[in-house]
């Protein structure tokens, strides 16, 4: 074993431009050039000249009205207790049901289906779908049961969300309902 035939175990380190002149690439312009204001400073990504007037931002439509600061966020579809009544007595209720009976669209799933606890409901059922407290009681004191905890509620929003990363890149329209 010779000492110039080992393997090197030392990384030559970055250059730390602007630091002085013993960083390596120090001193009075650093590479950015003599001078400029790309020389002295960061120019921002928006930056067209000094002219404000036929800037890009002026040139950009203004968003006007409520919904100016909404997110354009895919939301759940919401289902009301009222129309679960189209079941029959102890019928499990889940996305497949719900589009045999023609309550939602198989293209509007994609976003999940909650169900929320507007009406009443005066047959027992089986849900297997997210509900809202109220909702909740409500099929309670019909005699059904709601057959989806929590986590189990949380993984299927995972699923919908990973469904629309891979759809969202060729689905044009997005429902923008709320909860």
């Amino acid at each position: 074993m010779e000492l110039s035939n080992l393997v090197k175990t030392t990384k030559k380190t970055k250059k730390r431009v602007g630091r002085g002149h013993g960083s390596g690439k120090g001193g009075h312009t650093v590479g950015r050039g003599r001078s400029g204001q790309k020389s002295r400073g960061k120019v921002p990504l928006i930056f067209e000249g000094t002219k404000i007037k036929k800037s890009l931002l002026k040139r950009l439509p203004l968003l006007r009205g409520k919904g100016k600061f909404k997110s354009y966020k895919p939301s759940k579809i919401v289902i009301n207790l009222k129309y679960l009544n189209f079941f029959k007595t102890g019928e499990i209720v889940n996305l497949e049901t719900l589009i045999k009976k023609g309550i939602v669209n198989r293209e509007d799933t994609l976003f999940g289906v909650k169900i929320l606890g507007d009406g009443e409901l005066a047959i027992p059922l089986k849900v297997q779908l997210p509900v809202s407290k109220g909702a909740r009681a409500k099929i309670e004191k019909a005699g059904g049961s709601v057959e989806m905890p929590l986590i189990e509620a949380k993984k299927e929003t995972i699923k919908v969300r990973e469904s629309l990363k891979i759809i969202g890149k060729t689905k044009s329209k997005i429902p923008t309902k709320k909860e």
